[in-house]
């Protein structure tokens, strides 16, 4: 895989400097600094205005051109800004770049969503499954089958034990799910829709009234499960905020339980697996996400899975 070095911040000044022709020639150009110091400087703030990303590697070219055709496609059907590029290209051989427009708020971990910011989330979750999913595929967003609850429940149980171990977390709170329950919470099918797949607090802007602006980095968008937006929120803005906005959305019980579970599980084993030395997340967020997606929910108390399933 061809991967160029690592961008400095005078690469990026000279990029942007032409970009947004600012500086002259010789001049200094717009401040720049990378969004975080960790990692890989793939994405910058430049002045107050904009955000540049530049890919890596091939892999992530491939992904962010996609992306810039999806965000097009995305963007009349949601309630939420996304971002526009005011300029696209390459930064180095076969390696793209996109300069966005910043989309103005903090981050759902900086602000929390208020009840018309789970309005603002139920349009784009009824948005999202308004675009039509071929022409999601003709631009080039995957179809991913819906993951197997029942492995991920197995997968959560040892998980579970390895944190009780570190005293973390009571591995009985996930006899709520059983082998049936897991069963009957699979995905029904014919309903595939456009799924932006990383919902995470990062990656919805949220205003310090509470509403949701935005929503960044579609790069992981594919066509699949909704129950996996739904667990996305739920790790974003916790259980109860995620169901109210799927409910608003039309979403019906089996849905929503199913996301429930799907963020519940992987918090649990991302969290075993980050204490256990692997992985790169921040241990406190991954505890904030374990406490969120756990919250006790009221359709959880008034609804049983029956033999013939949940409604949907």
């Amino acid at each position: 895989m061809t991967q160029a070095s690592t961008p400095t911040a005078d690469t990026v000044r000279r990029l942007v400097r032409t970009l947004l022709e600012v500086g002259g020639e010789g001049g200094p150009g717009p401040e720049v600094r990378p969004v975080t110091e960790e990692g890989g400087h793939g994405t910058w703030w430049v002045g107050t205005r904009h955000v540049l990303r530049l890919a890596p590697d091939r892999e992530a070219t491939v992904r962010m051109r996609r992306e810039l055709r999806l965000r097009d496609l995305v963007r009349p059907h949601v309630p939420v800004a996304v971002p526009t590029s005011v300029a696209h290209g390459e930064w180095s051989p076969g390696l793209t770049y996109t300069l966005d427009t910043k989309v103005p708020g903090g981050t759902a971990e900086e602000h929390d969503v208020s009840a018309v910011g789970e309005a603002d989330l139920a349009g784009l979750l009824g948005g999202l499954r308004e675009v039509p999913a071929r022409q999601a595929e003709t631009v080039g967003v995957p179809r991913v089958a819906p993951r197997s609850l029942e492995a991920l429940r197995r997968m959560a149980v040892a998980a579970a034990q390895r944190l009780a171990d570190e005293d973390e977390f009571d591995p009985a709170r996930l006899h709520q799910l059983t082998p049936p329950g897991a069963v009957q919470l699979a995905a029904q099918p014919a309903t595939a829709v456009l799924v932006h797949h990383t919902l995470r607090g990062e990656h919805l802007v949220v205003g310090a009234d509470g509403r949701v602006r935005g929503v960044l980095d579609w790069t992981g968008a594919v066509v699949g499960d909704p129950a996996e937006d739904i667990a996305g929120l739920a790790l974003a803005v916790g259980s109860g905020a995620a169901v109210r906005a799927a409910t608003l959305t039309g979403y019906g019980a089996r849905a929503c339980l199913r996301g429930l579970w799907l963020a519940r599980c992987d918090t649990v084993v991302r969290l075993a697996e980050r204490l256990t030395g692997h992985g790169t997340e921040s241990p406190a967020l991954l505890r904030t996400q374990l406490r969120r997606s756990w919250e006790a929910i009221l359709l959880e108390r008034v609804t049983e899975l029956r033999e013939d399933g949940a409604d949907d």
